[in-house]
């Protein structure tokens, strides 16, 4: 092994023993279903967000971002102030409300709320659809470290986190994950604060070189510059807005962390921690982009998503530049292991209860099983599509994820929690008209090679048109069978929006 790879190496190892480590010591505390799915309601706030933090901070986080702002400059941080903001979205309408519903998974509130098996089938279908778009930048973006860490073919990335991933998962579910997930926040943090605090320095020492490329080198349309395009580019701005803003709520492995919390007023309390957490992680990838822009402009053109794995060993000379590339390598795969184990967990959750858990039983034991069984499921699916499709871009793919979860989870979760008149055959033609919507563009959007253009614009960023299509379709069907609205329509909200406290008290 040459010694430009043992940083790397030595990287990767002691994240996966790490990572193992937490979650076999987790494994101590998980005992029942409960703990698998939710882990029993008991998670407080600060740890709860950490692990939010963890999960959330992805492949296109950790990578994409630096990789698009490198590129196209600073019209790329739409991407992170949009990651954050949904999450305030988030706070305001959703966060309290989803957890005093008592469900375990979306499709458990969508049949609650609608009492419909036929929108909670529809909401399965969508929960492992979106989790598995959102599972395939992780594999693929595993692949792309360890290449460029220790130059491993690119299906071994993938190989290596499904079995981490595996492991953890199903051995001790949500309650395991929820302490590796936290762990792995502030490891991703330290990844990247401390090399961006040396490479500051080595920029100042260098008498703080201005950039020297412009916005748009080796462009790709499907990130377009938001600053510039004319008409288009304007609206893939606000598409873009409306999909970040809106998606994070419909995102599986996001919502499922509220039904951890023990009450509504801890959810809330989660969720402005996660803004404090995310906003401080998503100053430093820019950070990397800018510098980027000065000692790696190759990249922009070669492959900017290992900008971040890249900088360090450009910027810094002899074992220096080597720990800080074995410190960012570390980062990066935790973030694939975090954000593939929240993923896993709710795609696993979904599974278990409408796929493997009728064919297991419904007993605590079968529960567990049949739980084990969707997260082989969830894991080995996308893993195998990364291998055998590794050029996808990591950001790209993030991005249609977004819009999907945008076009379909939240009309649902808004009308669901606020309006009293939602009807299941209102949810069904809402959930078809997002679903397939923005659906028909991811599918185009991956296979088509057409890149100019409004129809490519409209279909390369769908969220624009999708999600008001969909909440029309669901109000105004809502509206013309209002006289099929649950008969516990009204007691069912008045859970929602009652606090906890005031539940007791009565």
């Amino acid at each position: 092994m040459s010694t430009d790879v043992v940083p790397g190496f030595v990287a990767v190892v002691l994240v996966t023993v790490a990572t193992l480590a937490i979650g076999t010591w987790g494994l101590r505390f998980s005992r029942t279903t409960s703990d698998f799915f939710v882990a029993s309601r008991s998670v407080r706030p600060g740890l709860n967000a950490s692990a939010i933090g963890g999960e959330y901070l992805s492949a296109a986080s950790f990578l994409g971002v630096a990789g698009l702002v490198l590129t196209f400059g600073a019209d790329m941080l739409w991407y992170p102030v949009g990651w954050t903001a949904g999450y305030l979205v988030l706070l305001v309408l959703v966060a309290a409300p989803l957890r005093r519903s008592g469900a375990y998974t979306l499709p458990d509130f969508a049949e609650a709320r609608l009492g419909s098996r036929g929108v909670r089938a529809m909401c399965s279908v969508l929960v492992v659809a979106i989790g598995w778009l959102y599972l395939l930048p992780q594999f693929q973006g595993a692949g792309l470290t360890l290449r460029a860490a220790i130059g491993a073919p690119a299906w071994v990335g993938p190989l290596v986190v499904a079995a981490v991933v595996l492991i953890n998962v199903g051995s001790g579910g949500m309650r395991s994950i929820t302490f590796v997930q936290a762990f792995q926040y502030w490891l991703k943090l330290t990844a990247l604060l401390l090399p961006a605090c040396v490479l500051l320095a080595v920029w100042a020492g260098d008498g703080a070189p201005d950039p020297t490329i412009g916005a748009g080198a080796g462009a790709d349309f499907w990130s377009l510059p938001l600053g510039e395009g004319g008409g288009q580019g304007l609206y893939v701005t606000y598409s873009l807005i409306v999909a970040t803003f809106l998606g994070t709520m419909g995102l599986p492995h996001v919502v499922v962390r509220f039904y951890t919390n023990p009450d509504g007023r801890a959810a809330r309390r989660t969720t402005l921690v996660v803004l404090a957490l995310l906003g401080l992680f998503y100053l430093l990838p820019p950070v990397y982009g800018a510098l980027g822009r000065i000692y790696a402009a190759d990249l922009a053109a070669a492959g900017s998503d290992t900008l971040v794995l890249e900088l360090p060993r450009l910027m810094v000379d002899g074992p220096l530049g080597e720990v800080l590339t074995g410190l960012v390598t570390a980062g990066a795969f935790a973030a694939f292991l975090s954000t593939s184990s929240g993923l896993s967990i709710a795609v696993a959750g979904v599974l278990s209860q409408d796929v493997t858990g009728r064919r297991y039983g419904a007993r605590r034991l079968s529960g567990v099983s049949a739980f084990r069984a969707g997260a082989v499921l969830a894991v080995v699916v996308p893993a195998f599509v990364s291998i055998a499709a590794p050029d996808v871009g990591v950001a790209r793919t993030v991005g249609l994820a977004f819009a999907v979860a945008a076009s379909t989870f939240c009309p649902l979760l808004l009308l669901g929690i606020w309006w009293r008149g939602l009807t299941a055959a209102g949810a069904v033609a809402g959930l078809l008209v997002g679903g397939l919507g923005s659906g028909l563009a991811v599918g185009w959007t991956l296979v088509s090679s057409d890149t100019t253009g409004w129809v490519a614009v409209l279909l390369g960023q769908p969220a624009a048109w999708s999600v008001p299509a969909a909440l029309a379709a669901m109000v105004l069907v809502s509206r013309a069978t209002r006289g099929q609205v649950p008969a516990h329509a009204g007691r069912f909200m008045v859970r929602l929006h009652t606090p906890e406290a005031v539940q007791l008290e009565r």
